[in-house]
């Protein structure tokens, strides 16, 4: 090639390519909405809106109902120091070898005085006939759950397996199993479910102590006489005692002298007046009240006695 013939190809302008792209669908006509198909889309969008509103709703009605389960079971406004599934584990435990006896202790512990009495080898249950003075297989008895003028209960009752009333208003509660005893705090109803299937006996009553802390307020006002049943532990062994007032306080003073002597949870009994005994090592019948009140003639039949008896 000359010189002539590159100058030829140095001033030519370059080529350009053409793409040229071939629609299939050409010439194609656009489908046709069949007769009502606007309706049925507007109808099908609508129904995605109305499905997701009736999610929201759902969701939103699951997660109030989690709450009020959540604050009507576990924010019961104290801490719990034995769940109900340990307090059914203690009560299939085989019962401690000990000699059946009530040791009476006293103190004064925030200026009230109160009265100790320690529970040893005794089997616990509700009965409806008040025990016989004289019967020395009978180491205590007390009053247990409350009951209204038309003679229905305050709180769950079970007596023997047998339900007697249902209700969950009241947290604390005593279970009674063969010859084991608990008592413990919770709005569950699993302990008083196991001791309905083990033939053993159930009352609820008024938290006064649960997991060493006392509620904020209380239903009870005023000064009387005042019982309880207290769990403390020593020595690394768990004792469960009755506890009576010598004067009339209030529910708030007696409480939190039962927090401060080291009651991790107490429980209200009612009847402070009423009278009742204890029996010490020996068997000997001690008076706890006055004796002129025996035997409870008013709501006879109808009151539950908690009776603790030698093994």
């Amino acid at each position: 090639m000359g010189y002539d013939d590159k100058n030829i190809y140095k001033d030519r302008e370059p080529e350009v390519p053409e793409f040229i792209i071939e629609r299939d669908d050409e010439g194609m006509e656009t489908p046709e909405v069949p007769e009502g198909g606007i309706a049925l889309l507007r109808r099908k969008k609508w129904l995605r809106r109305l499905l997701k509103a009736i999610a929201v709703v759902l969701l939103v009605a699951l997660t109030l109902w989690a709450y009020e389960a959540w604050n009507y079971y576990v924010n019961i406004g104290v801490p719990v120091s034995t769940q109900p599934s340990e307090n059914v584990a203690k009560l299939q435990m085989p019962p401690e070898e000990e000699k059946a006896r009530v040791v009476h202790t006293t103190d004064s512990v925030l200026g009230v005085d109160l009265d100790f009495y320690a529970i040893y080898g005794l089997h616990a249950n509700i009965e409806f006939e008040e025990p016989d003075t004289t019967d020395a297989n009978v180491y205590l008895y007390c009053r247990s759950a409350d009951h209204k003028e038309d003679s229905t209960y305050l709180g769950s009752l079970v007596v023997n397996g047998e339900e007697r009333q249902r209700d969950r208003n009241r947290l604390g509660y005593m279970a009674m199993v063969g010859d084991r005893m608990v008592i413990g705090v919770s709005r569950s109803e699993k302990v008083k479910d196991y001791v309905m299937e083990n033939g053993g006996s159930f009352f609820r009553q008024i938290v006064l102590v649960s997991d060493g802390v006392i509620p904020s307020s209380f239903p009870l006002h005023g000064k009387v006489e005042r019982k309880a049943i207290g769990r403390m532990r020593k020595g690394g062994k768990e004792r469960l005692y009755f506890i009576s007032t010598r004067n009339k306080e209030t529910l708030w003073d007696f409480a939190d002298a039962l927090r401060e002597y080291g009651f991790v949870d107490a429980i209200y009994i009612t009847g402070g007046t009423d009278y009742c005994y204890y029996r010490s090592s020996g068997g000997k019948r001690h008076d706890i009240g006055d004796i002129n009140n025996y035997p409870h003639k008013k709501w006879k039949g109808v009151i539950p006695w908690l009776v603790l008896r030698k093994i």
